[in-house]
């Protein structure tokens, strides 16, 4: 299984210089990650918004050590804000945040978190959007639900994200699905122990249908979070049973994979949001996504091999 030793790649810093002093590097990031700063990201935001899809913006970043650094991460998101406005695209483009980039790990710091994402969230309402809060390491989750919990109390649009590999998901879809809640699930991107969550891929895919089924029964939004043509299938079959309209869930990709298939939904006049990131601290958000899917480490094996 090469995703776990990619995940712990993702945490080394020799691997970091390796791989980001690589000439091929730039180019192949640059298909999942398509700029480092707010004025390469705007256009794509319009393409991607001319083109009928939609979007959920990841201000990229990792390790935050000091209060400072998460300071800044809450200003970069604010910074976003103030530049999607005139485009009035309302929920159409959203924002996707994570707690530890807010200072979730440092000390107090789920008091912390919730201080700088609050204004992010603010400001994101004023605008006429959403912020989601998203799931990370199982040790990070009980801090997440309660701040997605308080934040919800004055901006119930909050959404969250739950992973289908952790045995506690079907619980907390449950409850998140009876209180009417935007919840994007996917099956989960982090290298988790065997005691918290599944390890086998059927396993996980028996367990993200089960919780999808319980989200669509649900009063919330469900949000598809998956790549996966079967499960793309079983959803568009459960939201149908369920009795949901198009404009009753969505679904969600990465920027950069399976382009056609996102133009296809969306055609159908399914909402198809896109997972759009940015940033100049890229190194553990790409490690992630060679981690999720081999295709994706073969791109960029492949690319090694004939552009370096």
């Amino acid at each position: 299984m090469l995703g776990p030793v990619i995940l712990a790649a993702s945490r080394s810093d020799r691997m970091r210089r390796l791989i980001s002093a690589a000439p091929v590097t730039k180019q192949v990031v640059d298909r999942f990650i398509p700029g480092e700063g707010v004025d390469d990201i705007v256009p794509v935001v319009r393409d991607l918004a001319d083109r009928g899809l939609e979007l959920t913006m990841d201000v990229v970043g990792e390790d935050i050590t000091n209060p400072a650094q998460a300071a800044a991460a809450r200003d970069a998101y604010l910074e976003l804000i103030d530049r999607l406005k005139p485009l009035e695209l309302g929920t159409r483009a959203e924002m996707s945040v994570k707690l530890s980039m807010f200072g979730q790990a440092l000390e107090d710091g789920h008091e912390l978190a919730l201080k700088n994402v609050r204004p992010v969230v603010e400001a994101a309402a004023e605008i006429g959007t959403t912020v989601t809060l998203d799931a990370e390491d199982h040790t990070t989750l009980d801090s997440m639900f309660a701040i997605h919990e308080e934040l919800r109390k004055d901006f119930p649009g909050t959404g969250c994200v739950i992973q289908a590999y952790l045995f506690r998901t079907e619980a907390d879809a449950r409850r998140l699905a009876a209180n009417g809640s935007r919840v994007r699930l996917v099956k989960g991107a982090y290298k988790e122990p065997a005691s918290v969550a599944y390890q086998d891929k059927h396993e996980i895919d028996r367990a993200y249908v089960r919780i999808l089924g319980t989200l669509m029964e649900g009063t919330g939004y469900p949000m598809i979070g998956s790549h996966d043509p079967r499960l793309i299938a079983i959803g568009q079959e459960l939201a149908h049973r369920a009795g949901r309209k198009l404009d009753e869930y969505e679904f969600q990709m990465l920027y950069g994979i399976r382009g056609d298939e996102q133009t296809r939904l969306a055609a159908e006049g399914h909402r198809m949001r896109v997972y759009t990131a940015y940033g100049t601290d890229w190194y553990g958000y790409f490690m992630r996504r060679l981690a999720e899917k081999p295709a994706n480490l073969r791109f960029f094996a492949r690319s090694m091999l004939t552009k370096g």
